[in-house]
C-alpha cells in the first residue's frame, strides 16, 4: 500500500490533508479550526492550474467531507455530473447516515480506478472482500453494522473509508490537472 502524501498537492490541500484524522463512519463533528481554509478553497485558489473544473470541485467536496462538514460537501458533490461526484455524494450519504440514499448514489458510480486500488488496499487493511473486488454496496452495509460499535471491525471500516477518500481525492486531483 502506498502511503498517502499530502505534500504532493498544492499548498491549500496539502495543509488540510496533513491534519491526521480517521473520520467517523457517521457524521462526526466538523473540525471548526479549518473552516476558514475550507471556505477559501476554489478551483482558482487551490490549484496551480485547472484543466477539469468538475474534478477540482470534487477535490473541494472531498476536503470538506474529510473534516466532517457533510452539508458543505453535499452542496458541491450533488451538482457534479461525473462518476466521481456521485462517489463523493455517496460517501457523504453513507456517513450521514442514509444507507438507501448512499446506495442510490453508488449505483451511479461506474467501474473506476479507485475501486480497483481500494479492493487491494482494503484487504491489506483487514477488510475481507467476498469476490476480491470492491463492492461499495456491501461496504455501506458493513458500515451500517459497525457504526458506533466500538469494535475493531469499526476501526477497520474507518481506516478503509479514509483510504477510499484519499484514493478518490488523489484521482480527482490528478484529473483536475490533466489536459
Amino acid at each position: 500500500m502506498t502511503r498517502f502524501d499530502p505534500t504532493k498537492y498544492h499548498a491549500p490541500f496539502a495543509a488540510l490533508w496533513a491534519i491526521e484524522r480517521v473520520p467517523e463512519l457517521g457524521p462526526g463533528s466538523p473540525n471548526q479550526s479549518v473552516r476558514p481554509a475550507l471556505t477559501a478553497l476554489s478551483p482558482e485558489t487551490a490549484f496551480p492550474a485547472v484543466h477539469d473544473r468538475e474534478a477540482a470541485l470534487a477535490c473541494t467536496s472531498g476536503a470538506w467531507l474529510y473534516h466532517d462538514f457533510l452539508d458543505e460537501s453535499h452542496t458541491i458533490s450533488q451538482d457534479l455530473p461525473g462518476w466521481f461526484g456521485s462517489y463523493w455524494h455517496g460517501i457523504m450519504h453513507r456517513r450521514e447516515p442514509d444507507a438507501s440514499n448512499a446506495k442510490y448514489w453508488f449505483r451511479r458510480v461506474e467501474p473506476n480506478p479507485v475501486f480497483e486500488a481500494l479492493a487491494l488496499e482494503a484487504a491489506q487493511l483487514g477488510l475481507a472482500l467476498k469476490s476480491g473486488k470492491w463492492d461499495a454496496i456491501a461496504f455501506i452495509d458493513q458500515c451500517e453494522k459497525e457504526r458506533e460499535s466500538g469494535s475493531n471491525r469499526e476501526l477497520v471500516c474507518r481506516r478503509v473509508q479514509l483510504r477510499e477518500m484519499q484514493l478518490l481525492f488523489d484521482w480527482c486531483y490528478r484529473q483536475s490537472q490533466t489536459a
